[in-house]
């Protein structure tokens, strides 16, 4: 991968366009970007990681930090593009991120969304391609060219060397972690967690099938009852190996005494059922008996009440004979009082209606009422014509009255509909007025919502602010006792060293012995060897001050790096709290409070609030605009309606008052004093039906005198038919309702009654009965109770044995499919549980107790160690080989020791024991050798370009010029070298350079190409 060219507008400390060409970089092979503090060196470095990945390294991404640039005019957009080579292809990744700009109409600011573009160069045409602008295909695309992820990236292509100088200096738990970013071995570590995922999982299956089989048990003791005997067994509990065994065995003894038990129980009922049948028996002997002695003694009770009522039964039924008599009389009876009561009927509405004639018609017979009749119905039927006349006249008067009302309430229609459109257009503006307040309310609401999100990120960054201040300062205190701490470990280790010094002679004289050759001079004699001092310091002190002055030193170091971190951290929530945008307090950019944040936003919150409630009224206020121009329409369709009815309302009106006058001519003609046609025939109706009514009275007043005389008749010769002297004698024999029927039950109830006691008293059962002793059902009674109770409580005993049986046999089945199946769950998770220790390092198969995800890095780490020691020699002189060490500290696990081999001592130790120049120029090339196998494991990427940021100030000369010497072979390999730093040695080393300057309003870069030396 070769970088070309790089544009950078608005973006971090830039504030305005700025490109970099890193072809012409390129020519020398090596290049230096510096300039002060704070100018942009590192803003050029993330620009490159933004065009590539859409985001830059580490913290500088942290939310609610901005990568537009404080500098830049408002309308100029904060953008990157990267023209680069990878896989054989010339690539131009332009990126944009989501920022505020100016709107285009109005006052105010709008939200951008982000943007990415990729486009390809066609070297035949000379035009650039455009391949994709999506963030998501673009970030595949350069991900699988590149094949490196954004922190593998930032480790291998932007060389940062403090990352490597805490690699260097990490225990292997944090060199894991910062092994496990770059290579990405979370894979393995999911392997771990999968297994011990599964571990845990197989031990609960385990767990709850030995749970439910214990359940089955204790059921199973439930179901035996008291009989069973003592469960659970002593020591069994869910997860012993016996246990499904024990509960197998205890099953079978339980279900062997249930069916014991049941058969029992079956003996019991069948006795008790023998004995209920014999007392069933008797009692059903003893309540016959006592049944027939009874119906006999009752029997003759009855018969006793017959003699007693026998006068009485004669003297009804001669009573009856004289009643059916005088019934053979009742129809003719009968006969002659309807016709008596139908005559006297008849007489009275013929006298009535005969007064209510005229005088002169008072005796009149019916023949001559009903000729008045027709005569008059006559008279009658000439008035139907006058009276159709008069009913049209009534249906003109109605029609008129009908348009008399509409013609009212079109009038209202008209005063309400002039009334209401004198007021529209009032109301009208009135609507308009109200949807542009809402409208003009909605604009600046969003206006506002603008304002609030970088107005709440000032106040966050204050807030956040005010807490890292305390933070450092309780940090400083921190570092004051830690550096007084480490220099006086520092000093104490000094001491000792010295002292050991000036008593290695003697030291070294205690290592004598007799004839063994001095290590010093070879001597086998020893005539006068140094005599050992009390104050003489051993190895062990000197190492153990050693170690408390390490320990104490990094102690330091750690808190100088947090003070560091939270310096940083505090210097930029600072300036997020000083920027100056929207929301931020009157006055500018300044170091705002907290408090005076917090004022502001809640301003603006309500103002928000104000404007969103105003703006709220909009949909509302145009449906009320809508609904008055509708109405509007409305009111004058119904005006023109309501004139064009007035119009065609006169017409008929006036045809209707000219018909009216006609018929009253006409009826003038035909009234005859009356005041209507229909007074008149109503009172010619009125006298025929009176005629009609009296002519009928007549006619039947005349028949029922007839049917009278010939019912009186027939009642005289029935009489004398019947043995009745007179019909007065056979009226007075005659009964009341309902006649004989009425007697003649009770004198077939007292022969019915008769005839049943006599069947009673003749039945032999009965009479042997009564010669017998008097029954007793009441102690045979008791005696079958008795043996009911006995056998229901056998009943109950055996449907408990058979049900104990049953569930037991059931549990016990259940059981054996619960131990049936656990056999291969136990199975499973001694497997799993055994790669789950493996894989994790705690099984004593894993002699060094080695992580799976620490064997993979610890490959990685010893390619990584054997790259790096090719450039560590070159730039050591050949002194410092790193090496990889598995070997275990103490107890913890191994797998990622770093150690450095130095060849003038031979000795092998920690990498933490390397001083400043070392551990830079070790860092770097483990940071080169780690470049290399990354490459590597990402699919052979060629990295033609590569950065090395700061670190150089630590070297002395003749070590600088060998790790330039290291660098300029990178070249050899057609590769260049990007130094970030600060040294000034190095602007006269290295001619090429890219100098970044920080100007008033931004910083701007430029190429420059110095002579050596100059």
């Amino acid at each position: 991968m070769r970088l070309h060219r790089l544009t950078i507008t608005a973006f971090g400390p830039f504030g305005a366009v700025q490109e970099i060409d890193f072809d012409a970089l390129s020519t020398g092979g090596i290049f230096l970007l510096h300039g002060p503090t704070g100018a942009g060196k590192t803003s050029v470095l993330d620009a490159v990681c933004f065009a590539l990945y859409g985001s830059v390294p580490g913290a500088r991404q942290s939310p609610g930090t901005s990568l537009r640039s404080d500098h830049a005019a408002p309308g100029l957009l904060t953008e990157v593009a990267l023209e680069l080579t990878v896989g054989g292809r010339r690539l131009r990744v332009g990126r944009g991120p989501a920022q505020q700009r100016p709107k285009k109409n109005g006052r105010g600011f709008t939200p951008e969304r982000a943007w990415s573009e990729l486009s390809e160069y066609d070297a035949e045409t000379g035009t650039w391609k455009g391949l994709s602008r999506s963030h998501q295909e673009i970030g595949e695309e350069i991900g699988q060219l590149v094949g490196m992820s954004r922190d593998q990236f930032c480790q291998v292509v932007l060389l940062p060397q403090g990352d490597f100088a805490r690699l260097l200096r990490a225990d292997a738990e944090a060199r894991g972690r910062l092994l496990g970013r770059l290579f990405d071995t979370r894979r393995f570590a999911a392997v771990e967690d999968r297994l011990a995922e599964r571990r845990r999982a197989a031990e609960a299956r385990v767990r709850t099938a030995d749970e439910g089989l214990l359940a089955h048990a204790h059921r199973m003791e439930q179901a035996a009852g008291p009989a069973a005997g003592d469960w659970p067994p002593p020591r069994q509990q869910p997860g012993d190996p016996g246990l499904a065994a024990a509960v197998l065995e205890w099953a079978a003894v339980a279900r062997a005494g249930a069916l014991e038990a049941l058969d029992i129980a079956e003996s019991a009922v069948g006795a008790a059922e023998d004995r209920q049948r014999a007392a069933r028996l008797a009692l059903d002997a003893e309540r016959e008996l006592d049944r027939l002695q009874r119906r006999y003694e009752q029997a003759l009770d009855r018969r006793r009440t017959l003699d007693a009522r026998r006068p009485e039964h004669e003297s009804l039924r001669a009573r009856l004979e004289e009643a059916r008599r005088a019934d053979r009389v009742a129809p003719a009876l009968r006969l002659r009082e309807d016709a008596e009561r139908e005559h006297r009927t008849a007489t009275a509405r013929h006298h009535g209606l005969r007064d209510r004639l005229p005088a002169g018609l008072a005796d009149a017979g019916a023949e001559r009422l009903a000729e008045l009749e027709r005569g008059l119905r006559q008279d009658l039927g000439g008035l139907e014509a006058a009276r159709s006349l008069e009913r049209r006249g009534e249906e003109i008067a109605r029609e008129r009255a009908e348009l008399d009302r509409q013609a009212r309430a079109d009038e209202d229609v008209l005063h309400d509909a002039e009334g209401w459109l004198a007021g529209w257009e009032t109301l009208r503006r009135g609507h308009r007025e109200r949807l542009a307040a809402a409208q003009e309310a909605a604009t600046r609401a969003e206006y506002l919502a603008g304002r609030l999100e970088p107005a709440g990120a000032r106040l966050a960054a204050a807030r956040e602010r005010d807490r890292l201040a305390r933070t450092a300062a309780e940090t400083r205190e921190l570092l004051g006792a830690a550096r007084e701490s480490a220099n006086a470990a520092h000093e104490r280790w000094l001491d000792l060293k010295e002292r050991r010094l000036h008593g290695m002679a003697a030291e070294l004289a205690a290592a004598l012995a007799p004839g063994d050759p001095c290590a010093v001079c070879g001597s086998p004699e020893h005539p006068a060897p140094a005599p050992a001092s009390d104050a003489r310091v051993d190895p062990a002190q000197e190492e153990a001050a050693y170690h408390a002055h390490t320990r104490a030193d990094g102690v330091r170091s750690d808190i100088e790096r947090r003070l560091a971190v939270v310096a940083g951290a505090l210097a930029a929530a600072g300036e997020r709290a000083r920027a100056s945008g929207a929301g931020a307090p009157d006055g500018g950019p300044h170091d705002p409070t907290a408090a005076e944040l917090a004022d502001a936003v809640g301003e603006l919150e309500r103002a928000h609030r104000e404007a969103k409630a105003l703006a709220s009224g909009i949909h509302a206020a145009r449906e009320a605009l809508d609904r008055g121009e509708r109405e509007h329409e409305e009111r004058l369709a119904a005006r023109q309606s309501a004139e064009r009815r007035v119009v065609a309302r006169t017409t008929r009106r006036e045809a209707l008052d000219q018909e009216r006058a006609g018929l009253a001519r006409e009826l003038a003609k035909v009234h005859d004093g009356e005041g209507s046609v229909a007074e008149h025939a109503a009172r010619l109706e009125r006298r025929v039906r009176l005629l009609a009514e009296a002519a009928e009275a007549a006619r039947t007043a005349d028949t029922s005198a007839r049917r009278l005389k010939d019912a009186d008749g027939e009642l005289s010769g029935a009489a004398f038919r019947a043995g009745f002297d007179t019909p007065a004698a056979a009226v007075g024999a005659a009964l009341p309702a309902p006649g004989p029927r009425g007697l003649q039950p009770p004198a077939d109830a007292w022969a019915t009654e008769a005839a049943a006691v006599a069947d009673r008293l003749a039945e032999p059962d009965a009479r042997a009965a009564a010669g017998r002793p008097p029954a007793a059902p009441g102690a045979a009674l008791a005696a079958h109770d008795a043996a009911e109770r006995a056998l229901r409580e056998a009943g109950s005993a055996r449907d408990a044995a058979r049900g104990r049986r049953a569930e037991l046999v059931r549990l016990s089945r259940a059981a054996a499919a619960e131990a049936a199946g656990l056999g291969p769950l136990r199975r499973e998770y001694d497997m799993v549980a055994r790669l789950a220790g493996l894989t994790a390092g705690t099984s004593a198969d894993n002699e060094r107790r080695m992580r799976l995800e620490s064997y993979v890095l610890a490959a990685r780490l010893e390619q990584v160690a054997a790259a790096a020691t090719v450039r560590l020699r070159r730039m050591s002189a050949g002194r410092y080989t790193l090496v990889h060490s598995d070997a275990r500290s103490g107890g913890k696990r191994s797998g990622l020791g770093l150690h450095v081999v130095d060849a003038w001592t031979g000795t092998e130790r920690d990498t933490s024991t390397l001083s400043g120049g070392e551990t830079f120029f070790a860092s770097l090339a483990l940071a080169l050798g780690l470049a290399d196998v990354v490459t590597e494991e990402a699919g052979g990427v060629r990295l033609d370009t590569l950065f090395i940021d700061e670190g150089f100030g630590s070297l002395d000369e003749q070590t600088l010029d060998e790790v330039i010497d290291v660098l300029d072979s990178l070249r050899e390999q057609d590769r260049s070298v990007g130094i970030v730093s600060h040294v000034a040695d190095l602007r006269r080393r290295v001619p090429t350079q890219l100098e970044v300057v920080k100007e008033r309003r931004g910083s701007v870069v430029r190429l420059r190409t110095a002579p050596l030396g100059g």
